[in-house]
């Protein structure tokens, strides 16, 4: 190859700038495969130069993103995922989940999955208490799972999990030797389902990590309302990931991860001592909620579009 040859072939990747450098990086990811993993790449790259170029960014400001970010990997651990609380806290998470799960059919509406859950809950039978000692105020959840077609779904599987009265989730409590407020449980064949836990209460997400700055920096809340989550999947329909969240909870309105949706919304509903829809005979004050859940058929094709599998 001639010098004059070899100076065609390189110069279009020396001295760029602006339009020119941001349309060589896109071009650098032309061969990509699969396609969609190119199609993300060039579009990130061009939304990102875009940014850059948007707000005149400084390469201080550039430089304490780079360190903000590699501390919030350096922040999760098995039982935390700061990454996570990072995007539920930028409104990503629930554009993500609007994208990909638009309950359009009448089914449930999806809303975040948050940092917290972990699989291998325990497995509960209907009418246990899944609380398991946590602390707060006794509540009685029930309902049934049904299609979009109002039909019953017998044997649909039910993963909750929530925090309890002190606004924790029983992985943020070392000391346990065991799950509290979290479990699994099958509906049963009317696709009724009813268990014991405590009444959620609002909380605030962690903010002794990075997230934790951002919210601080921007004079946000950090708070989150009442909310019991649900993770609802039956074999042949689509699973949904949900919360139900408190009646009349002062942050609704003000949720830091943006996850309220007004079907979502549960009466929890105070009773006097005495006796429960079950039947148990309680001493003290609880509460009774009831919650229906609705899923879609799953997609011929197999994939699941209402919720996290």
């Amino acid at each position: 190859m001639s010098l004059q040859q070899e100076t065609a072939t390189t110069s279009a990747t020396r001295d760029l700038s602006g339009d020119a450098l941001i349309q060589e990086v896109v071009d650098s990811f032309g061969g990509a495969s699969p396609e969609r993993f190119r199609v993300v790449m060039q579009s990130l790259v061009r939304h990102l130069h875009a940014f850059a170029k948007d707000v005149q960014l400084t390469e201080d400001e550039w430089l304490a993103g780079i360190q903000f970010l590699t501390r919030v990997g350096q922040t999760c651990t098995d039982t935390r995922q700061e990454m996570i609380m990072f995007s539920d806290t930028l409104g990503l998470s629930m554009q993500v989940i609007g994208i990909n799960h638009p309950a359009t059919d009448g089914s449930t509406e999806s809303t975040v999955f948050g940092p917290f859950y972990v699989g291998g809950a325990p497995t509960y039978k209907n009418g246990d208490d899944i609380a398991n000692g946590a602390p707060g105020e006794p509540c009685y959840m029930s309902g049934i799972v049904r299609s979009t077609s109002g039909a019953p779904i017998p044997g649909a599987i039910l993963d909750i999990w929530q925090a309890d009265s002190d606004g924790l989730y029983d992985v943020q409590r070392p000391e346990l030797e065991a799950a509290q407020a979290r479990g699994k449980l099958a509906a049963d064949d009317q696709g009724r389902y009813w268990f014991w836990t405590v009444k959620p209460e609002a909380y605030g997400i962690p903010t002794d990590g990075p997230v934790g700055e951002l919210i601080r920096g921007a004079n946000r809340s950090p708070m989150r309302p009442g909310h019991v989550h649900a993770m609802v999947s039956a074999p042949g329909y689509k699973t949904v990931t949900t919360h139900v969240f408190l009646s009349g909870d002062q942050y609704l309105d003000n949720d830091v991860v943006f996850g309220v949706k007004q079907s979502l919304v549960g009466e929890f509903v105070r009773q006097e001592p005495g006796t429960a829809p079950d039947g148990r005979t309680l001493e003290t004050p609880f509460y009774v909620a009831e919650f229906d859940f609705t899923l879609s058929p799953e997609s011929t094709n197999g994939t699941s579009t209402n919720g996290h599998a």
